[in-house]
Order: structure tokens, then C-alpha cells, then sequence
């Protein structure tokens, strides 16, 4: 478990630095900018996590043909998961012209708007090397080769905070751009990902056992097999964070303070989120590993020891955002102006202590959610979300904010007891054990003795 996940809790550790230190600079640079950020970025992610939930499945049926020997069809697996990425580049960029009326319709503080609809389009601009990347990353943490995959993202996330500083401050004789200077640094390092995975899985040897090249072939059975499994695990990343998204949404219509407070919070969590993330990707890779080798004990045994270590994880990180919430806040805080940013930190203590609590329930959502995916349970997974989702979280927040005017901490109850619920009940699924008849890749084809084809092997006792 350790030898799969510390590179992928690294990789992810990476990913949360980089948004991060990205949301910083913009506290540094404005309120507004950081009130912006977190609706733009995370209603860009909501739309393109259908399609890098689906791109990225190509993990687990990397993972199953790996376990059962089956070499030779992981790259044609690859190339149906960037055919996938291919349409939804697309599709998100059709979506750039409608950020205006999205963002005036949500009805944020009319300067959090203008920054609201820039961040976005220059996000969506580039969706398809990201949606890429998440498949093409499949080739390695399926594989349980997991150093490539850390590397990589480290790298992106070196260039991505470089071109943040220069560009939202204007440095080194370029122009301040602000918040488009955030957003173009993202889609640079998303580019540069998806490049360097080109140029990894290249290598002549993979192409030889893996057909990393040769399986460039679009194969319709295969690609509809990823189709079936990949779409709901796509529905479920996307119901997932579309709850959140019109929770932040909703919140927003709080104020610029109460906004930027809930930015900073959900930006301190994901370093805590994050690294959880990179064990249930792990967990992923290890059912789906083991369940090839007809080996669902083993399974069983990687997810429980993965929830433990992640379960002490994310209770010490929990402790230490009720017991010293300034080492988080600080650096948000290091050159905001004093006065701007009083009141947002007086809430982000507070909304801290929500997180700690959810966040330590988190831990059964993400580690069981990401075991019985791996065995090929994506519908169970979507029907949840979307009951949960809309019945915990979306229509009580409406109803808390909207209609009741119960302000900013009954949304936070609300998204805390819908993160609880989520764990309770994956948990459940998971101990009731379908999971472990569930297989993604196709059944082997029988083949005759090359030698004597119509003979079968026959022991003779003398």
C-alpha cells in the first residue's frame, strides 16, 4: 500500500500546494479575485470532471489487465481514454461564450463577476490537455508504477507557481494581469503535463509489451466497455462536485466576506483532501490489481489497511486546524490589506472547525467510495450522489440560505453532514462485499494447444 500510494500522496500534495499557493497570490492581489476564484475554478472543474472522471477510469482497466497478465491491452485502453478527452476538450470550450449570463445569473457582487467570467474562459480554454493527462497518468498508477505520476505533477506544479507570480503581479517586465494571470499559468501546466506523458509513454519498450503506439486503433467494443463503466464514474465526479459548487454558489450570494471565508477554508482542506486523494487512487489500483488475480482477500485487506493510515492522517490534521487555525490562515493573510481581511479571518476560524470535523468522516467517503470503484461499482456510486447530493446538501442549502436567511454557518452544518452521510453509507456497500464479483475487462479467450490442437493434456498413471 505505502509503495503504491506515498507517490501519489505526494503527486496530490502537489496538486493542493500548487491551488494553494495560486489562491494566495490572489488574496495578496484583491478580495475579489480571491471571491472569484474558488466559484469560477470549481464550476470549470465541475464541467470537466464528467469527462476526466470517465478519461480517467482507464486507471482501474489498466490496474485489471495488468493483474491478469494481460499486457498487450493496456495501451489500446490508453488511447480510447484520450478519445474521450479528445470530445470533451470540446465540448468545454463550446461552453466559454455562456460564462457572462452563468455568472450574472448567480448574481456575486458585480467586480467578483468580472473576475468570475475571465478565470473561467481562460480555464476552459484549456480543458482537453487536462482531461488527457488524467487518462494518460492511468498507464502508470494502474500499473502500481506511481514515481512517473508524482514527477510530473511536481513539475507542472514548479511551472504553475512560477507563471502565477509573474503574471497576476506582473514581474520580470510582463503585464499585471490579475486573475487572467492565474488562469493562463493553470492552462500552461496542464499543457505541460500532458506533453511530458507523451514523451514518458513514447518509449520504445512500452510500445513493445504495452502498445502504448501500436493500440492507437479506435476499438468500439473496448471503447464502449470504457463508456459503460468510465461514464458513471465521470457522473459521479461530476454530481459530486456540482453539489459543491451550487453550495458555493448559493454562499455567495452572502457577500464577498463570507465568500472569500469559505474560498479559504476549502483551500486549507485540500492540503489535508488532497493527500487522501492519492491513497484512494492507490486503493483503486490495488482492488483492481488483486480482483485480476481472482485475489479479492487481498483486495479487502489493501482498502482496510489504507483506510487506517489515512484515518490517523486526517485526525491529526483535524486537531490541528481547531488547535492552531493561524498556521493555515497565515500565509492568506501575510500582504492582504489588514482591514479587508479582519472579518474574513474571524469567520475562516470558524469554518475550520467545521472542517475538522467533516473532514475525518471524509475518510470513509473517499477510501470506500475509491474501493468498490475499483472493482467496477460506478453505478452505486452515481445513484448515491445524486440522492445524497440533492436531498442533503443542495436543496437544504437552498432552502437554509435562500428561503430561511439562516446565514453562513447553517450552510456549513448542512455540507458537514453531507460529507458524514456519504461515508456511512460506502462504508456500508463496501462490507456488503458485491464489490468482489465485479470485473471491468473482458474474459480472456480460450486458446488450443498450439503443439497438438485437438489433443488435450491427459496425465497417465502406470
Amino acid at each position: 500500500m505505502l509503495r503504491v500510494a506515498i507517490p501519489l500522496v505526494l503527486s496530490t500534495s502537489a496538486w493542493s500546494v500548487q491551488h494553494f499557493v495560486d489562491r494566495m497570490f490572489l488574496t495578496w492581489y484583491s478580495p475579489e479575485a480571491i471571491a472569484a476564484a474558488m466559484p469560477a475554478g470549481i464550476l470549470n472543474f465541475t464541467l470537466m470532471s464528467f469527462f476526466i472522471g470517465a478519461a480517467s477510469y482507464v486507471n482501474t482497466f489498466v490496474a485489471q489487465y495488468y493483474g491478469a497478465g494481460r499486457y498487450s491491452r493496456i495501451g489500446p485502453a490508453l488511447w480510447q481514454g484520450i478519445y474521450i478527452s479528445l470530445f470533451g476538450g470540446i465540448v468545454i470550450a463550446l461552453i466559454i461564450p455562456l460564462a457572462g449570463p452563468v455568472f450574472s445569473l448567480v448574481g456575486h457582487d458585480p467586480l467578483v463577476q468580472e473576475n468570475e467570467v475571465v478565470y473561467f474562459q481562460y480555464l476552459c480554454i484549456g480543458g482537453a490537455p487536462v482531461i488527457a493527462a488524467s487518462a494518460l497518468s492511468g498507464f502508470f498508477s494502474g500499473r502500481g508504477r506511481t514515481w512517473p505520476v508524482m514527477w510530473v505533477n511536481t513539475l507542472a506544479t514548479a511551472v504553475n507557481l512560477f507563471l502565477d507570480y509573474l503574471l497576476i503581479f506582473g514581474r520580470w517586465g510582463l503585464p499585471e494581469m490579475g486573475i487572467k494571470g492565474a488562469a493562463i499559468a493553470t492552462v500552461f501546466a496542464g499543457f505541460f503535463s500532458f506533453v511530458v506523458y507523451i514523451v514518458l509513454l513514447a518509449r520504445s519498450d512500452y510500445n513493445e509489451i504495452y502498445h502504448t503506439l501500436k493500440g492507437w486503433r479506435p476499438e468500439r467494443e473496448l471503447f464502449f466497455r470504457l463508456v459503460r463503466f468510465g461514464v458513471p464514474a465521470g457522473v459521479q465526479f461530476f454530481l459530486d462536485m456540482a453539489g459543491f459548487t451550487a453550495f458555493v454558489l448559493i454562499l455567495g450570494r452572502l457577500g464577498t466576506i463570507s465568500l472569500a471565508a469559505t474560498n479559504i477554508a476549502f483551500n486549507i482542506n485540500t492540503l489535508a483532501f488532497m493527500p487522501m486523494i492519492g491513497f484512494g487512487i492507490a486503493i483503486s489500483v490495488l482492488v483492481g490489481q488483486y480482483l485480476g488475480k481472482d485475489r479479492p482477500d487481498m483486495a479487502e485487506r489493501s482498502v482496510y489497511s489504507g483506510f487506517a493510515m489515512t484515518f490517523v492522517y486526517m485526525t491529526g490534521i483535524a486537531v490541528l486546524y481547531v488547535v492552531v487555525p493561524q498556521l493555515f490562515i497565515a500565509p492568506f493573510a501575510a500582504q492582504a490589506d489588514p482591514n479587508d481581511f479582519e472579518e474574513i479571518n474571524r469567520l475562516t476560524i470558524i469554518l475550520l472547525r467545521f472542517v475538522a470535523l467533516y473532514s475525518i468522516f471524509d475518510t470513509m467517503n473517499i477510501i470506500f467510495a475509491s474501493a468498490i470503484k475499483g472493482a467496477g461499482d460506478t453505478r452505486f456510486v452515481v445513484y448515491i450522489i445524486v440522492v445524497i447530493s440533492a436531498f442533503v446538501l443542495v436543496i437544504p442549502t437552498y432552502v437554509a440560505i435562500m428561503i430561511l436567511d439562516y446565514g453562513l454557518m447553517a450552510g456549513w452544518t448542512i455540507a458537514s453532514a453531507y460529507v458524514i452521510t456519504l461515508g456511512f453509507v460506502f462504508y456500508a456497500r463496501f462490507l456488503g462485499g458485491k464489490w468482489k464479483s465485479m470485473r471491468v475487462i473482458e474474459e480472456p479467450v480460450p486458446t488450443l494447444c498450439v503443439e497438438l490442437p485437438e489433443c488435450p493434456v491427459v496425465e497417465i498413471k502406470s
